[in-house]
């Protein structure tokens, strides 16, 4: 079952939060803490309360998440020189190293394609980080093309 996400999800989202991060640390321990999390517990309950900015999880029979997508709802911006348009931006998807396999982040992908379809949303967006391969071709199987391209170059510190 995927829905909203509620207090009582808190723990094993937080779990997930923590593997999600020891993946981004291992490709880039320059920019991530391992051991940390993207949120902590306050500013989770506060996400949860966001209709802007939805938490889903994939839960198994016993009601346990195994799974979820945080995402962001970014409404038009009026400029001069782009359309107007709604989308829906997938902060993070995440399925528990224990549950990969059984279609569980495909599911979660779904449901949040037909969530930004009924929000209106033009297009669905998210990042994925150099040398995240699996994530990368988990996202090109649903259909998602590259939009853009962020390139960086890190300085020397002298």
């Amino acid at each position: 079952m995927i829905r909203r996400a509620a207090e009582k999800d808190l723990e094993q989202i937080l779990n997930l939060l923590h593997q999600v991060l020891e993946v981004h640390a291992k490709l880039r321990p320059d920019l991530f803490i391992p051991g940390t999390t993207k949120y902590s517990p306050e500013e989770l309950k506060e996400l949860m309360r966001d209709d802007q900015k939805p938490i889903f999880v994939w839960t198994d029979d016993d009601d346990v998440t195994r799974g979820y997508a945080f995402c962001v709802i970014h409404e038009p911006v009026i400029s001069e020189n782009m359309v107007p348009h709604r989308s829906l931006y997938i902060d993070d998807l995440c399925v528990d190293e224990t549950c990969r396999g059984r279609h569980i982040g495909a599911d979660l992908f779904e449901f949040v394609k037909k969530e930004a379809k009924r929000r209106g949303c033009y297009h669905l967006t998210l990042n994925v980080w150099d040398g995240n391969s699996s994530a990368l071709t988990f996202y090109q199987k649903r259909g998602l093309k590259t939009q853009k391209t962020v390139m960086e170059m890190i300085l020397d510190q002298e």
